[in-house]
């Protein structure tokens, strides 16, 4: 019978949504989104500028090192596309 009372009562406040929000009911923030879009818009910006780089520290005859440099960044960018890019064909949002 305890059973039976314990399972009808009125949710706890940390059972319902937005408990941790002292202002759920007053408007309150929106939901957290992921920002894989925003992340991978910025990995191809980044792949274009590390391409550029490179091209242009070829043709002003830069030190080997700055080229190292961006070549790295490039790759960098290259790794987080394929990674967001597989995050986003799982179906996360964002």
């Amino acid at each position: 019978m305890a059973q039976h009372a314990a399972s009808s009562r009125e949710p706890s406040r940390q059972d319902r949504p937005g408990y941790h929000d002292p202002l759920a009911g007053i408007g309150g923030a929106a939901p957290a989104q992921s920002a894989l879009t925003l992340r991978l818009v910025l990995a191809v910006v980044g792949l274009v500028f590390a391409t550029c780089g490179v091209i242009a520290f070829i043709l002003i005859q830069a030190p080997t090192w700055v080229i190292v440099l961006f070549v790295l960044v490039g790759l960098t960018a290259v790794v987080d596309i394929i990674v967001v890019t597989r995050r986003k064909l799982r179906g996360e949002s964002g």
